[in-house]
């Protein structure tokens, strides 16, 4: 099995970034404006971690924006060099960035809810450079757009990664007891988690550090 990647989401200081990269991180996730969930931060925050963060750490910029060019404009108030699309596009297209921003990495968030969510997956892995498979419902009166804390169906998961040719990040509900499950069970390119390596809502060090040793053990 190749070294699996770790994100670590909702950095909220340049001394969380700072800790997740000592830890082994290889992205670090920073949430803008979101509907509902943990971990948002301004963006003028978020400008300034990205700032801080050493390449070749990616920096995720957490979007809810659906518009193309809405997109494009955050991701140049920031900085970050990778945008992580939390909701469906509904205006404008995926070659809008590669036209705009071709250096910036382009990441659509798929919330595995039922078999549908493979081909929602299949249909937009040729027009990104990863997908990241979550376990929100961007359905309901109140979207949940991640940070729930809870898993999905692996099984739908392991069909995506399968099936797709790009990297495949796994979220959704994972922590040291079944991070060694999920990887097993689905295979990703790389796994991201917030809420497992946090206590009060602050990055836990020893929670991290217990983490990482999961992973390098699998």
């Amino acid at each position: 099995m190749n070294r699996i990647r770790v994100k670590i989401c909702c950095i909220s200081s340049p001394i969380e970034a700072k800790m997740a990269v000592a830890a082994g991180a290889s992205a670090l996730g920073l949430v803008a404006e979101m509907p509902s969930g943990p971990g948002t931060i301004k963006d003028n925050l978020i400008k300034e971690i990205v700032a801080t963060i050493p390449p070749p750490i990616a920096s995720f910029l957490l979007t809810s924006r659906t518009d193309s060019k809405s997109i494009i404009e955050h991701q140049r108030a920031v900085g970050a060099n990778t945008i992580q699309i939390v909701d469906a596009l509904t205006s404008g297209s995926y070659e809008d960035f590669r036209i705009a921003i071709p250096a910036i990495k382009i990441v659509q968030v798929i919330h595995v809810i039922d078999d549908k969510s493979l081909d929602e997956a299949l249909e937009v892995a040729e027009k990104v450079d990863a997908l990241l498979l979550d376990s929100g419902n961007p359905n309901l009166a109140v979207k949940e757009l991640g940070g729930t804390g809870r898993t999905h169906n692996w099984e739908v998961s392991r069909k995506i990664v399968e099936q797709t040719k790009i990297p495949v990040f796994l979220a959704g509900g994972l922590k040291k007891e079944n991070v060694r499950a999920a990887i097993e069970a689905v295979q990703p390119f790389g796994i991201d988690l917030c809420s497992s390596v946090r206590t009060d809502g602050h990055l836990d060090l020893f929670k991290l550090e217990q983490f990482f040793e999961e992973v390098n053990r699998i």
